[in-house]
């Protein structure tokens, strides 16, 4: 009996210290409330801690980055065009007792991001063109590479801030109305950027349009080649041909003037002859069986139908 009555304070001293025992990994840090309020300093260092059972609870919060990440809300630009923005965070807990006191925990500290965060970017994003949100810098860019001209692309405008200087405004737009939750706002980004739907459509037909003017100008250009070729095709034809022409021209009038030469040389040996076979060639093509001819006797004409005597000699 005594021996269970000793047993039971050493059970109640091992539980309260294994109840009174907590461990900090890397990641956490750690509050002491007592009956609700905060007792000493936060403790930061990973390792074996102690508090008192029951009286005092050890609050952990994390101490690694952690992440917000916004609803997409329609914002006009500066130009009046309405988009809608998708912006994301990346947030740590700086001041674990500050963070305590005014926000308690993670979700009531994702509420405070989402009501400083969210004004910012709309006030950032109305306050300039779209181009600036879009954009970083006034890089020219390569879509219309090979198509349109740098004189005919549509004028875009001129990028003075930058998506980026954008960015880092909404940062250090936010960030002194978070240190007092014990907030560091360590990153924010714009995750997406879209068109609302009337807006949408209308792009998209302007884009439809230009791929179509470009489509048009190359189309143009290859059938400006084409003529271009079947021009200097045409050309060469008409170049050959005339060589051609000329080469035989050329043979036909070097075969005439050899027949020439040749039948000179053959009826020059017997030129009564060579009247007497031009006149047959004459009767053959004028006279036939129904041809009537009234000629006299003595006529040049009918003189090879009498005696024909050759030249003595021949």
């Amino acid at each position: 009996m005594k021996l269970k009555l000793l047993l039971i304070p050493v059970v109640i001293i091992v539980i309260g210290i294994f109840s009174g025992a907590y461990v900090i990994d890397e990641t956490e840090q750690v509050i002491i409330t007592q009956f609700g309020k905060t007792i000493g300093e936060p403790k930061k260092d990973p390792g074996l801690y102690f508090k008192i059972p029951i009286i005092q609870h050890a609050n952990f919060f994390p101490k690694n980055l952690l992440e917000w990440d916004g609803d997409a809300g329609q914002v006009p630009t500066l130009d009046k065009t309405y988009i809608y923005v998708d912006t994301f965070a990346r947030w740590k807990i700086s001041d674990p007792l500050k963070f305590f006191q005014t926000v308690n925990n993670v979700v009531g500290a994702l509420a405070r991001l989402d009501d400083i965060i969210d004004p910012a970017t709309r006030n950032f994003i109305t306050s300039y063109p779209l181009i600036e949100t879009v954009r970083n810098s006034n890089r020219e860019l390569d879509t219309l590479e090979g198509g349109l001209g740098h004189d005919e692309e549509r004028p875009s405008g001129e990028v003075v801030m930058g998506r980026g200087k954008i960015t880092q405004g909404i940062m250090e737009q936010a960030q002194p109305k978070l240190t007092a939750f014990g907030i560091e706002l360590v990153d924010v980004q714009i995750k997406r950027l879209n068109y609302v739907e009337e807006v949408r459509k209308s792009v998209y037909g302007r884009m439809i349009a230009e791929r179509k003017q470009i489509a048009q100008k190359f189309r143009s250009e290859g059938e400006g080649e084409a003529r271009k070729i079947e021009g200097n095709r045409e050309k060469e034809l008409k170049r050959i041909t005339s060589e051609a022409y000329r080469t035989a021209q050329e043979i036909m009038g070097k075969a005439d003037a050899e027949s020439t030469r040749i039948y000179a040389s053959a009826y020059s040996r017997d030129p009564p002859f060579y009247s007497f076979l031009k006149s047959l060639e004459v009767y053959q093509k004028t006279m036939d069986k129904e041809s009537t001819l009234l000629l006299s006797t003595d006529s040049d004409f009918l003189q090879f139908f009498k005696s024909y005597k050759p030249e003595e000699g021949k």
